[in-house]
């Protein structure tokens, strides 16, 4: 199948695909040297980075000129694709690994894109920035830590109203369990778990959750304590 077949449902002009397929080539290319995704399959890549990024527009959730943050974004998914398709988006990839926001900045410049950046930090760190706390209106994050772990480090981010969107696998009941009172102490409630099926006989899963009142400034901890100490 080609790019186009996968993305009936979101009617891409032939510009936006364009972009897409440029990105997937300049990303495989630049694997060949440094390793930034073991996803190397024209099929699997469309399905597993591409669909399952754009899965975050079924929520209704993105306006216009929104800014958002994609929290651990890895190669930059989901926040390449979803600036890719969305243009006015603002969008903020943030990554501890260093090779990853060099090549995202390569990236970025190959495509010519305007109003995205990649920043080099950690999300303890980063959250105390006042440029970057309760800031965005959303903040997304896939496959970065168990959710009571990436709560303490993503909600810090969001501004109150503004909304957090964990991309899981089927095991998401189990990482829920474990969050009875972290939303709470967090300021943020969850409001949605939302069943993405995907081609490959893939079932995704996005967990929404609404910041309802801001998070108390010890947050998040330091020293590793959001992973080895969870809430």
């Amino acid at each position: 199948m080609t790019l186009k077949d996968y993305f009936i449902e979101y009617k891409l002009n032939n510009e936006n695909i364009e972009d897409f397929e440029k990105f997937r080539k300049f990303l495989l290319e630049y694997n060949k040297i440094t390793n930034i995704t073991r996803i190397v399959d024209e099929d699997e890549f469309n399905v597993k980075h591409y669909l399952d990024s754009l899965s975050i527009f079924k929520t209704g959730l993105i306006r216009d000129n929104m800014k958002i943050l994609d929290l651990g974004t890895g190669g930059g998914f989901p926040g390449v694709p979803l600036k890719l398709y969305k243009k006015d988006l603002d969008i903020s990839l943030v990554d501890s690994l260093n090779k990853r926001i060099v090549f995202l900045n390569k990236a970025i410049e190959e495509l010519n894109l305007k109003n995205i950046k990649a920043i080099h930090a950690r999300a303890e760190e980063l959250a105390f920035d006042k440029d970057y706390r309760e800031k965005f209106q959303l903040v997304t994050s896939r496959a970065v830590a168990r959710l009571r772990t990436l709560l303490e480090y993503a909600l810090p981010f969001v501004e109150v109203g503004g909304y957090f969107i964990a991309m899981k696998g089927p095991e998401y009941n189990e990482e829920i369990k474990e969050v009875s009172n972290t939303f709470n102490i967090l300021g943020g409630k969850l409001i949605e778990v939302m069943e993405i099926d995907l081609p490959l006989d893939i079932k995704h899963y996005l967990l929404i959750t609404k910041k309802i009142k801001p998070t108390p400034m010890k947050y998040p901890r330091q020293g590793g304590k959001p992973k080895s100490k969870p809430l």
